[in-house]
């Protein structure tokens, strides 16, 4: 069976659908960081894909990406304390940056799953072109931040490699014949 070569384009779409799957994700961005809007229209919780670089091996592509999931931190006089009744020693109770830590990172460990073991990379089935041809492996770190942006935005980045196959074909190169003008 010859190998069924994946682009840029399949991977970054392939990162994206699962985000526009994702029940929990409202806005995708792709690109530089400092690219992200993070003006009030921006509808959070936000996944970000940043392309890092891509290696090569024999027969594969190792795509690598920063993923980026984020949301925004609401305050209330007394938000945690309704959260955490039990605590009484909380010192901070004023913001809901600890649910907001919890449910994008909740998210991250989805689409390091849905990498790992689903058939969702899929949009048909096994027979697709879009059939899940993207692999990873590995443990990941995924760190949080926050005060890196000034609407009061946090949440958790890791970096992700996806590799893809490819033979390298040079029979299909877009060059001209040799001899032909040269």
């Amino acid at each position: 069976m010859a190998v069924s070569n994946k682009t840029y384009n399949n991977v970054v779409n392939t990162i994206a659908r699962m985000g526009e799957e994702h029940y929990q994700i409202s806005t995708i961005s792709i690109g530089d960081l400092y690219d992200v809007d993070l003006e009030k229209e921006t509808k959070f919780p936000l996944l970000h894909i940043n392309p890092l670089n891509v290696t090569t091996g024999d027969s594969q592509l190792n795509m690598n990406f920063q993923i980026f999931i984020m949301d925004m931190v609401s305050e209330k006089s007394n938000w945690q304390t309704q959260q955490h009744s039990l605590l009484t020693k909380l010192v901070n109770t004023k913001n809901n940056e600890q649910e907001v830590f919890n449910n994008t990172l909740n998210i991250c460990t989805d689409i390091i799953a849905m990498f790992r073991h689903s058939l969702q990379q899929s949009l048909q089935g096994v027979d697709d072109i879009n059939a899940p041809l993207y692999f990873t492996e590995g443990q990941f770190t995924i760190e949080p931040f926050q005060e890196r942006f000034d609407n009061m935005c946090c949440g958790w980045v890791f970096q992700i490699g996806i590799t893809t196959m490819n033979d390298f074909e040079a029979c299909k190169v877009p060059v001209l014949p040799r001899g032909a003008g040269y």
